[in-house]
């Protein structure tokens, strides 16, 4: 059995959902790396946070060619990442967010009709999934 295909509604949910949580993961990553001390930890941050943007302004085309005005707030998640102190536990935060994203992106993509759309949540998802790669390795390896 297939999945019925998302409404515009369904779309323009899930899309803004993302990009509010994709706006506080690049700003928990900023952040983030910014307090780090050069090397490992911090370049993981920088690649996360290129990448967040990324992902925030397709998001953002793509609520726009839906007919939609993007959402312009910030995901729940930042204020929860910034309140942990030790990098180390943020960064395993921010990757457990990435993992959050991958779910969702893995629940949906079936369900999206439009190739390009799809193509871009497909890609939006093999980045996360390299990202959380990524950052599993560094922690393995943060003093």
């Amino acid at each position: 059995m297939t999945a019925e295909y998302a409404t515009t509604d369904e779309l323009l949910t899930f899309l803004n959902e993302l990009l509010e949580a994709e706006r506080a993961g690049a700003r928990v990553a900023l952040e983030s790396a910014r307090a780090a001390n050069p090397g490992p930890m911090a370049e993981l941050l920088h690649v996360v946070h290129r990448d967040e943007a990324r992902w925030c302004a397709m998001l953002q085309r793509q609520v726009k060619a839906l007919g939609a005005i993007p959402s312009s707030k910030v995901g729940a998640f930042y204020e929860k990442a910034v309140a942990i102190a030790p990098l180390g536990e943020r960064v395993a935060f921010l990757n457990r967010g990435q993992g959050w994203v991958v779910r969702k992106l893995r629940d949906m993509l079936p369900r999206v009709a439009a190739e390009g759309l799809r193509n871009d949540l497909s890609d939006m998802c093999l980045a996360h999934e390299a990202n959380i790669a990524l950052a599993n390795g560094v922690i393995g390896h943060a003093p």
